[in-house]
């Protein structure tokens, strides 16, 4: 399992195509107790709730998506500030050498995938939310928001890879074929997008902003990933989900600080 912060490399690679893949991000112990638990997800209807976690799928088509996750058990917790990643988004979008400096974590899924599913492309810097955004500028990064996307499977042809446009992060013109997010228009064949294979335990790291989707799966099978949202600690969760007291409690004072870096400021 990697440890070590971002590179130079890392800053270059991630500056010019907005994004990069981390090797054996996690230890195989915790993708095992990943994949159980999600072994143990009950049967949920979109909008149904599980305690405190909630399916929530993105469209008809993108699968099994459990928001909030990070309330199905403790494998999860562990991903909050796992030293696979955590260096890299306190440095991209952490805010560094300023007064509000730090993380919170604006969305966390576990997403399961089986064939015929996909994710339409979206994002891009053309006209893109400042959520989203990427920027450096006199020495610092300065993103509104960087995914983590671990794989609990491997994931090659066939199996659903997430797509990205390299560079697409700063475009400044629309993309004359990406058609129609709401539509639900598939990328595999979009020009200019790659698809990004990863081994079971490597996580790819990415600026919101990036252009990006799931190919079809075609294989059977599934493709299970955990998404976790990373962006200033100012932001708020984008849903408004909130956390429960149970999970906060138990929590070490550094994950729940990603959790709720701005607890609730009452009178006494």
């Amino acid at each position: 399992m990697r440890h070590n912060g971002p590179t130079p490399l890392d800053d270059f690679f991630f500056d010019l195509r907005g994004y990069l893949i981390l090797e054996n991000a996690v230890e195989p112990e915790l993708l095992d107790d990943l994949n159980a638990a999600f072994d143990a997800f009950p049967e949920l209807e979109p909008g149904q709730w599980w305690g405190n976690a909630q399916r929530r799928d993105y469209t008809s088509q993108t699968g099994f998506e459990l928001h909030n996750c990070v309330e199905a058990g403790e494998p999860f917790e562990k991903l909050i500030d796992h030293p696979g990643w955590i260096d890299h988004v306190r440095r991209y979008c952490g805010e560094e050498n300023s007064y509000v400096q730090g993380l919170f974590i604006d969305e966390c899924i576990a997403s399961i995938r089986t064939s015929g599913g996909h994710h339409p492309v979206h994002s891009g810097g053309y006209r893109g939310a400042l959520r989203g955004a990427y920027g450096y500028k006199h020495g610092v990064f300065r993103c509104g928001q960087c995914n983590i996307i671990v794989a609990l499977t491997d994931i090659g042809e066939g199996d659903g890879p997430t797509m990205v446009i390299p560079g697409s992060h700063k475009s400044n013109f629309p993309h004359p074929a990406a058609g129609d997010y709401a539509r639900g228009d598939r990328m595999d064949h979009l020009p200019g997008a790659v698809p990004v294979y990863m081994n079971k335990g490597d996580a790819l790291l990415f600026v919101d902003g990036l252009m990006h989707g799931g190919s079809s799966r075609t294989n059977p099978g599934e493709r299970r990933i955990t998404i976790y949202r990373y962006g200033p600690l100012w932001g708020a969760t984008r849903f408004g989900y909130t956390y429960s007291d149970a999970l906060l409690s138990r929590l070490t004072p550094e994950r729940r600080k990603l959790l709720q870096p701005v607890p609730p400021l009452r009178p006494a």
